[in-house]
């Protein structure tokens, strides 16, 4: 197994591409390191060099807009009882932005019509973002996922279908609205 193959963007770009193939063949659970480096022949620890962890290697192949261990790290860090309209405006900061806006909307498309995109994205999720904060805060699982449904809701009304008055809200008033909600998942 080579090492290095020469150049820095290629080698990065044919890990990508490698993880690509490993995550949609095997999803997100099944897919390791060591395979992703065997599909593009090289060593295990340059991965590591480039990415750091699965995570990051997931989050840069399929292009997510969002790294979900930065999701966890605003749901956790600050009061608890503000945790709600933390996670709400990030998310609508996301959502708004120009290039990670595009990045979402387009994965919330594939994932509503590709059951493998789907899969794959929901075991990433499930293991990166909604298990770290439910261990960490103690909610129940089960919360959790009610909390993912109402956010995704929110963004195939505000963004996708474009419902008003929810489309044109301001962030203000979305937080308003929404973000109480949010904290009862987180509350109970």
């Amino acid at each position: 197994m080579a090492g290095r193959r020469p150049g820095q963007t290629q080698t990065r770009e044919h890990i990508l591409s490698a993880a690509r193939t490993q995550f949609g063949a095997l999803g997100y659970g099944g897919a390791t390191i060591r395979g992703i480096a065997a599909e593009a022949e090289v060593n295990p620890a340059l991965i590591h060099h480039f990415f750091g962890t699965k995570e990051q290697v997931f989050v840069e192949a399929l292009s997510l807009p969002v790294n979900p261990t930065v999701m966890a790290e605003v749901v956790l860090n600050g009061p608890r009882d503000h945790a709600g309209e933390r996670l709400v405006r990030l998310m609508l900061g996301l959502w708004s932005a120009p290039e990670p806006g595009k990045s979402f909307l387009a994965l919330l498309r594939s994932v509503s019509t590709n059951e493998q995109a789907a899969k794959m994205l929901r075991e990433f999720l499930e293991r990166a973002v909604l298990t770290k904060v439910a261990t960490a805060l103690g909610v129940p699982r089960l919360r959790m996922t009610a909390m993912a449904a109402q956010l995704v809701g929110l963004a195939m009304v505000r963004y996708v279908v474009r419902v008003e008055p929810m489309a044109s809200a301001t962030d203000d008033e979305v937080v308003a609205v929404v973000a109480p909600v949010i904290q009862h998942y987180l509350d109970g």
